[in-house]
């Protein structure tokens, strides 16, 4: 277990040192995994699976908050914009993936050491795989073959070959100080992934599974976004001011080429959707900032209340919905009215925010 700091959410109660820092949340959240009738077991091997079939329409699909500190995960009506249930999956979901075949969601419980799969149409949980260790955040490489996982509390990142049903282990990595959000390029051979507590940017080649690389950063540094044409990572700095900007064009060691003002606590990527943004969360100034990443630069800053998190965008890109972390709240912001227009309240410590009907992710 993490030790904990003198830290406080603004209303007074205390919290963890990576809650605070939208990074993990380690209090108590003895929620239960899914019951039998819900969910079937399996162990994390290899085992035989039909054809692929074709994924079903995206439009009208729900959107799915994790609420860390309740162990859950709300199910919100995006027609009408109300949560309709709560999905017990175990203790500190943070993040989740879909699945190449996008026909399950993955929700990763940190502190239960599980995957909990969910139809990402019907929020209807599918099974729970077990002994995948501490898996705080998860990708799914490109090409389909590689499930990666970054052990946020055991300094180590799993890599795993995938089958189209479950991961097997292939290689851990002993990183250092708390790895935290990852990143595979477009071509499948390379992984990075940020240190939070050692501010650095690990390198890790898939083929071999070795850590090739360590680049200093600058404090706390949390997600990564790769640029479609593969030269650069921004990386956000939960401990900062803004976003670093990292040349890794041709395979070569990241190289730190410049800085993006944003605001404090920048954390949280997400794509806009039109090949040329991607907006990025400022946890401590309450703000989402939109970047031009062809200019490398900040074009226009949005509210994101209450300590904002993780986000997803609209198919149409008009609406960005945020967790707003302090308040237990999913926010939806109006892109065009440069507001937030509803909030809808779901658990405790929202992190990861997800849904099928999303714009592209670049």
């Amino acid at each position: 277990m993490t030790p904990r700091i003198p830290l406080a959410r603004p209303d007074g109660a205390p919290v963890s040192r990576r809650d605070v820092l939208g990074l993990a949340g380690l209090a108590g959240v003895g929620a239960a995994l899914a019951t039998p009738a819900q969910a079937q077991t399996a162990a994390p091997t290899v085992a035989g699976h039909g054809a692929v079939q074709p994924p079903p329409p995206r439009s009208g699909a729900p959107v799915f908050v994790l609420n860390s500190l309740d162990g859950d995960v709300s199910v919100i009506d995006s027609r009408r914009w109300v949560e309709t249930q709560r999905i017990p999956t175990g203790k500190e979901p943070h993040h989740l993936y879909l699945t190449p075949d996008e026909h399950s969601v993955i929700v990763a419980n940190a502190g239960s050491d599980s995957l909990t799969f969910i139809d990402p149409r019907t929020a209807e949980v599918q099974r729970t795989l077990r002994g995948i260790l501490d898996p705080y955040h998860l990708r799914f490489s490109p090409d389909m073959k590689w499930f990666v996982t970054a052990a946020n509390r055991l300094n180590h990142v799993d890599i795993y070959r995938w089958d189209g049903h479950n991961p097997t282990l292939v290689k851990r990595i002993a990183t250092g100080r708390t790895p935290s959000h990852l990143w595979i390029d477009a071509n499948s051979t390379t992984v990075w992934s940020s240190m939070q507590d050692s501010d650095e940017l690990v390198t890790i080649d898939l083929a071999s599974q070795t850590l090739t690389h360590r680049t200093p950063t600058g404090k706390l540094p949390a997600d990564i976004f790769g640029t479609p044409d593969g030269r650069h990572l921004l990386l956000g700095l939960t401990g900062g001011t803004g976003v670093e900007i990292y040349d890794v064009a041709g395979g070569k060691a990241p190289e730190l080429v410049g800085k993006i003002a944003t605001g404090k606590g920048s954390h949280a990527f997400r794509a806009a959707g039109d090949q040329r943004h991607v907006y990025v969360s400022n946890r401590v100034a309450n703000t989402i900032s939109s970047i031009d990443y062809h200019e490398m630069k900040a074009v226009e800053t949005l509210p994101g209340p209450s300590g904002p998190d993780c986000m997803d965008v609209s198919a149409d890109g008009t609406l960005i919905m945020v967790g707003s972390r302090w308040a237990g709240k999913l926010s939806l912001i109006d892109v065009r009215q440069r507001k937030v227009v509803h909030q809808v309240k779901v658990g405790k410590s929202p992190h990861g925010v997800w849904t099928l009907d999303h714009a592209a992710r670049t």
